[in-house]
């Protein structure tokens, strides 16, 4: 399962305000035991020296970077036609290209696409969680039981639930850069890029009647604008029960061999409220791939780090991972206690935990990658033909060559002031909601009594802070958690953790601060905003410890926002080198924008054996039973005795060499004929490194297969209106 990174930024409304913006990079976080930073020492030029914590200290021969390192994620805007025919005996036409690009939809989280031409829309069970839990009435739990809309009167809209159609693309580049000024402050310079990305989209909003935005591409070595139609009722179809849709749990996220039926289906509807008719649809293929044959994902992957330099990498290897593997452990920790004791509360809380756990596993997975020298190497060995290349050349030399020391010494620095920001930081399902309001109120205060701030902005804020629901008893466990991520981050004798404690104990301490607190009343905290003169002198126990804490929050904010501001000045500027070196034959890092990523059906070698390139649900049988009794493999009661009919032979999931990250969930697989062989829906353990290189020889995609899904829908649903309509696009 993938979902996106947890930000460690700022992100209350009011610290927008008052703080000029939110962090544009990772705050990262306290450093971790041994070395403060990692080094690359290249030794006679045959050697790499890799000296990190003290768990990874390696001499190995000196490699070459692999070809496809920065990964196979192709923008649409620059398909690599030629590779395509040379790989694959296939060169995809500019209709080809069309019809898929505009197929695919971008859920705000995930990817879809349309898979008929009345509108129906494919993507993820674990895409649809919220879906389900948003639309269950009273007496009902879609999550748990699964959900089936028999007739299409019965399809149920999912409020606030959008997916987006890219119809667009435009390169702006040229207008983009002309208005960053080449010298001057950093921040004056991130302002002015920032303020004419803003003026290139609301133009090209208002010329196209579409919703554009700017992308940065290769960290500002490109950009392109993006323009998206919005379709606004969707509604939930078909949703299987959660123990088939993440069958295996925890355990099995991001493993394989896999037998899971992440699958669900929405319809998009027109203003009219008839489904939505439409041209560009996925034609379905019963029989899915062979092994061994190309296919290609087209999806809206998040993020990746791919183009960062050794420097920003080792931050995260040595700083930012460890940290913030350490506060989702916390967080998961505490959800799960808080469940064992209110288990009907458990609908509530089930998503954010499978959140936390799937990010847990995946940030440890990535920092396991990190601290492997062979991968390291890689990119050592990448960044070393990069700079040859640029100081090979006077003109690049004297405009480029110094950044990678740059960008070296700016990440000290932010490694220093990290520690303050995420000690000090509010806001989040992360960190307690009673001290994110209190800081949220305050700065509510300053802005009302300021006379500077438009009334629209104040009701604005005020309607958020209004609108913040807060669990007393959740609350104090996390805030106890939060107490102890600052004690850790910051030493016991700093103000705020001494001004938190007040001698007592982290549990007792922050029952002190929220129970007494007026905050998680929605009432009182009504009549506290409604006289925001009066918060400067509150006794409130929440209120007054940020009241504190606010000055040196906010410099530590400026602190760590001028230092991020200069490193991505940099950041693009190498950009731009690495563009006039290797242009467009390395696709840029992701940008949960659409794209194209090639390969092949293919297994993989593991642990001594062979992972079969498809499993069945023969295997899905095999592991309820053998795990008898585990919740985790425990199968729905229609499931438990297979009907008559079902071909347990059928595949069900199965793995390519396709290159995906977080956000890829929902992403069809299709067939060199456009045709839908499957649904990607995770990757393997040995994936997880992707977020920074990508490698074909055990990185692996897992998908849903095509004939998995009909038989499911068939013999065990007897969704059979689904069925029909996704046959009767074969014809």
């Amino acid at each position: 399962m993938r979902v996106f990174r947890f930000s460690l930024s700022v992100a209350a409304l009011g610290l927008v305000v008052w703080l000029s913006a939110c962090a544009r990079g990772a705050t990262g976080g306290a450093p971790a035991p041994g070395p403060a930073r990692g080094q690359v020492v290249v030794s006679g030029g045959d050697t790499i020296v890799l000296i990190g914590p003290p768990t990874v200290v390696d001499t190995l021969p000196a490699v070459a970077p692999g070809r496809f390192d920065t990964g196979k994620m192709w923008t649409f805007e620059n398909p690599p036609l030629d590779y395509f025919q040379q790989e694959y005996g296939f060169r995809p036409s500019a209709q080809w290209l069309e019809r898929v690009r505009l197929a695919a939809l971008r859920l705000p989280n995930c990817t879809a696409s349309f898979v008929s031409p009345n509108g129906l829309v494919m993507s993820n069970h674990h895409c649809a969680r919220e879906s389900a839990t948003a639309v269950s009435r009273e007496g009902e739990d879609l999550l748990t039981n699964g959900f089936y809309a028999a007739t299409q009167a019965d399809e149920r809209r999912v409020p606030d639930l959008y997916v987006d159609q890219l119809v667009v693309i435009r390169d702006v580049t040229a207008e983009v850069q002309a208005g960053i000024p080449a010298t001057g402050p950093e921040e004056q310079q991130i302002a002015a890029r920032d303020q004419k990305i803003e003026e290139v989209a609301e133009r090209l909003s208002g010329e196209t009647g579409l919703r554009c935005d700017v992308t940065s591409l290769y960290h500002g070595g490109k950009y392109s604008s993006y323009c998206y139609r919005r379709y606004d009722d969707v509604r939930l179809v078909f949703a299987p029960e959660t123990q088939i849709g993440y069958f295996g749990g925890d355990y099995d996220n991001f493993t394989y061999p896999r037998y899971d039926l992440d699958v669900s289906f929405f319809r998009v509807y027109g203003p009219d409220g008839q489904s939505f008719q439409t041209q560009h649809y996925l034609t379905w293929s019963d029989s899915g791939a062979a092994e061994g044959s190309p296919v290609f994902v087209i999806g809206n992957p998040g993020s990746t780090s791919r183009l960062n330099t050794v420097a920003q990498l080792e931050y995260r290897r040595d700083h930012q991972y460890p940290s913030t593997i350490r506060l989702l452990e916390s967080r998961a920790g505490v959800l799960d206690r808080y469940i064992a004791r209110h288990p009907d509360q458990r609908s509530t809380y089930i998503n954010d935990y499978f959140s936390y756990t799937n990010s847990l596993k995946a940030y440890t997975g990535e920092l396991k990658g990190l601290r492997t020298p062979e991968l390291m190497a890689r990119k050592v060995a990448f960044e070393k033909a990069f700079q040859a290349a640029v100081r090979s050349d006077s003109a690049l030399r004297r405009q480029y060559g110094s950044l990678w020391d740059e960008i070296a010494r700016l990440r000290r620095q932010i490694a220093d002031v990290a520690p303050r920001v995420n000690a000090l930081n509010q806001g989040g399902s992360l960190r307690s909601q009673t001290l994110a309001t209190a800081l949220g109120v305050l700065q509510y205060a300053q802005a009302a009594t300021s006379g500077m701030v438009p009334d629209s902005v104040l009701e604005a804020f005020r309607a958020e802070l209004l609108a913040t629901e807060i669990n007393r008893e959740l609350d104090a466990m996390i805030l106890a958690a939060q107490i102890e991520d600052a004690v850790q981050l910051l030493g016991p004798d700093d103000p705020f953790v001494r001004d938190a404690l007040q001698g007592r104990g982290v549990e007792a301490a922050a029952t002190s601060i929220v129970n007494p607190s007026v905050l998680p009343d929605s009432a009182r905290r009504a009549a506290l905003l409604a006289n925001p003169a009066d918060l400067a002198t509150t006794p409130d126990p929440a209120i007054r410890l940020m009241r504190s804490t606010l000055p040196r929050l906010r410099a530590a904010f400026q602190e760590f926002q001028r230092l991020t501001d200069a490193e991505e000045v940099r950041t693009s500027r190498l950009a731009r080198a690495l563009f006039d070196v290797y242009g467009a034959h390395i696709p840029p890092d992701a940008t949960f924008t659409l794209r194209i990523a090639d390969g092949v059906v293919k297994g993989y070698q593991y642990n001594g054996t062979i992972a079969p390139v498809f499993t069945t649900f023969y295997g899905l049988y095999d592991r309820h039973f053998s795990h008898a009794g585990r919740p985790d493999w425990a199968l729905p009661d229609r499931w438990r005795q297979p009907p008559a009919g079902f071909n347990l032979a059928t595949p069900l999931n199965f793995v390519t060499t396709n290159d995906i990250i977080g956000g890829n969930s929902g992403s069809p697989v299709i067939n060199a004929a456009g045709q839908l062989v499957g649904l990607i829906f995770d990757g393997n353990i040995e994936s997880l490194p992707g977020d920074f290189i990508y490698t074909t020889e055990t990185n692996r995609a897992i998908a849903v297969h095509s004939a998995g899904i009909l038989e499911a829908l068939r013999h065990v649903y007897g969704a059979t209106r689904i069925v029909t309509e996704l046959e009767a696009t074969r014809r």
